[in-house]
């Protein structure tokens, strides 16, 4: 069964970054980053227009924690604790103990191994504490650098969904990644 207790929310770190919970505090960095044109390219959702969409999307998140179909962080580094980033997993079904991962960092932070970083945290908590069987990751085939994470980190492409995604007055293809709990269930 999954383990999906968030109450204390669970604080991932090393070294050099620090997991915690999104937070209204983070309203103004979120809005920075869900308005860089560069940083949402490839999310598929519209672009923050004002801080009410960030914290709009900031009451979404606590929702579908209350719910239990999503656990949400922060991306931050460690001694400053402003958010440059998110990752969290979505529609989690304790059923099939399978969630989505979704991720993103402002643009000023990529290529600098964080998301790496905190891919690793979130995938171990994934398979040590939450006891999930499987994490999906879905992403434009044009996103290479997601795909490589992705890869670089045991995902396997399972699936090419053509313009299965309208979005922006176009239909887009998606890729679907997979990672299996390697320690089984």
């Amino acid at each position: 069964m999954i383990q999906f207790n968030i109450d204390p929310f669970p604080i991932l770190k090393t070294d050099r970054i620090r997991l915690r919970r999104v937070i209204l505090d983070d309203v103004k960095p979120l809005f920075v980053m869900r308005s860089d044109v560069n940083a949402m390219k490839y999310i598929g959702r519209p672009i923050a227009e004002s801080i009410k969409d960030a914290e709009d999307l900031i009451h979404r998140i606590d929702e579908m924690m209350e719910k239990e179909t999503a656990v949400h962080w922060a991306i931050t580094l460690k001694g400053n604790d402003k958010l440059i980033g998110t990752i969290g997993f979505w529609q989690l079904s304790k059923q099939s103990r399978r969630t989505e991962i979704g991720y993103m960092l402002q643009s000023d932070f990529h290529r600098q191994g964080i998301m790496q970083e905190a891919l690793n945290l979130v995938m171990n908590y994934a398979f040590e504490v939450m006891n999930l069987h499987s994490v999906e990751a879905r992403t434009s085939p044009d996103n290479s650098p997601s795909i490589k994470i992705l890869e670089r980190n045991g995902f396997v492409k399972e699936g090419h969904l053509i313009e299965n995604f309208y979005f922006n007055d176009k239909f887009w293809d998606t890729f679907i990644f997979s990672k299996r709990n390697k320690y089984g269930i």
